[in-house]
């Protein structure tokens, strides 16, 4: 089957790595399924991949893709859940979890392997391409935001960097249950973007905010850290789920972080039952995941040079 995969690794120059074939198509096994990819979409994490982050080289060639919705054997329209082993099922409960394409072959093809307990039914209200962009990006934001800062309708949230996936599911998450969003943004283009998503107000990184928030949605790590310590009020919380910026930042704030009691969480993904929770408030509420393009299999390669220029607003989305 044709896929996109990993067949190098490297740390400065990933896209080298980055190529394009036949790969051997998933073998049946008990416990998992086997799904027919209709759409998947680009993250972060497969520019990681690339430069070696959490894939040894004893595990190329690797496919990449961590997100998909398709079609089981059975017929049914599904999503798949891309942490593997959460509760070991299909591996064994001492086999450690990880995310699709460390250690399993990924979503980059026209068929994908998962344990049975990874699929979830998908809501008929949303398209396969909507569905794909879910259970990465869109799964962090929504854990990012209601289980990890613990946030109310009428509370108040900074998002930093708006633009990218989990940064733009986050403001629309926010607006559409009920939050005062505010986000940050170098790009003139992508604060106005914020703003059309449903953003109270938008500002370069750094500005002085009207308020101090209840929490921050931080993504982008040492460039944004200061200023998101210094936009919390007194005993608010400072999610983080990524540093793209790099992960040490010149001042910590520690002094400003106790004297407040302000709380730093680190959130890394989401549970299958708060991707099964994501996909109902999507289908309820009518939000719909941002989609910056969809391009066919066969141009991954742009819309990865695109991730990684930075060109984005919104989520990738490659259909076999």
């Amino acid at each position: 089957m044709y896929a996109v995969y990993a067949a190098r690794t490297d740390a400065r120059d990933p896209l080298s790595g980055l190529e394009a074939g036949e790969r051997p198509e998933p073998v049946e096994r008990a416990g998992w399924t086997v799904v027919d990819v209709r759409a998947a979409s680009l993250n972060h994490h497969d520019l990681w991949s690339l430069r070696g982050v959490g894939l040894p080289e004893e595990n190329l060639p690797m496919i990449l893709g961590c997100d998909a919705a398709g079609v089981d054997q059975d017929g049914n329209e599904v999503v798949v859940h891309s942490v593997i082993g959460q509760t070991g099922h299909g591996v064994g409960p001492t086999e450690r979890r990880s995310i699709l394409t460390e250690r399993y072959q990924g979503t980059f093809a026209a068929k994908v392997a998962v344990p049975t307990w990874n699929v979830l039914p998908k809501p008929a209200e949303l398209s396969f391409e909507e569905a794909a962009c879910l259970p990465t990006a869109w799964l962090t934001a929504y854990r990012m935001l209601f289980t990890n800062a613990g946030v109310r309708p009428g509370d108040s949230v900074l998002v930093q960097g708006a633009g990218g996936g989990v940064a733009t599911a986050a403001i629309v998450l926010a607006r559409a249950a009920g939050l005062r969003v505010h986000a940050t943004s170098r790009d003139a283009g992508k604060r106005q973007r914020a703003l059309e998503l449903g953003a109270h107000g938008v500002y370069e990184p750094g500005a002085r905010l009207p308020e101090r928030v209840d929490a921050v949605i931080e993504t982008v790590g040492a460039a944004t850290w200061s200023h998101s310590v210094k936009s919390l009020r007194p005993g608010g919380t400072l999610v983080i789920s990524g540093a793209t910026s790099g992960p040490d930042p010149a001042a910590t704030e520690l002094n400003r972080i106790f004297f407040l009691e302000l709380k730093v969480v680190g959130s890394t993904m989401g549970t299958k039952d708060e991707l099964e929770d994501l996909l109902g408030f999507c289908a309820v509420t009518g939000v719909r995941p941002v989609i910056d393009s969809v391009l066919p299999l066969e141009r991954a390669r742009e819309g990865f040079e695109h991730l990684a220029g930075g060109e984005v607003f919104g989520k990738i989305v490659l259909t076999p």
